[in-house]
């Protein structure tokens, strides 16, 4: 494992964040080194997260930094990649970065996981809006 000139603590929470986004984002744009490391940790959580089990879960939880990540993962990421035996992730090189010329690259899903529907409670009574007959007026010699 690259050590990225950081400590094991921030490298272990760097990583946690670049996979974290990657599930809530479906891509990422990352330096080389970073999205090849990413690349490794985020498909051995899907594989962890295939088993559908109760411990994969709390195990996904304990790894990733969001509980939304946890459920995108489990709803939406793991149903997508069904079928597939590994290689979840690609990269592109994208070209050098100006400042510094670190290579650049997009970290993604090979199979867009299809994005999970949050089922929102019903707001209560909303009142609807009803426009002014001299503004609607005015709108309609707009259009």
């Amino acid at each position: 494992m690259k050590k990225f000139g950081r400590s094991m603590s921030h490298r272990k929470a760097l990583m946690s964040s670049l996979v974290t986004n990657l599930i809530l984002q479906s891509s990422i744009k990352t330096t080389l080194p970073k999205a090849k490391q990413a690349r490794k940790d985020a498909d051995k959580i899907v594989t962890l997260a295939r088993k559908g089990t109760l411990a994969a879960r709390r195990l996904a939880a304990s790894r990733l930094q969001s509980p939304a990540a946890v459920q995108a993962l489990f709803d939406s990421v793991v149903p997508s990649m069904d079928g597939r035996n590994g290689g979840y992730t690609r990269i592109m090189k994208l070209g050098d970065r100006g400042s510094d010329g670190s290579t650049m690259c997009l970290l993604q899903w090979v199979v867009l996981p299809a994005k999970a529907e949050v089922v929102a409670e019903p707001a209560a009574a909303v009142p609807e809006v009803v426009a002014k007959p001299a503004k609607a007026a005015k709108a309609a010699k707009k259009a």
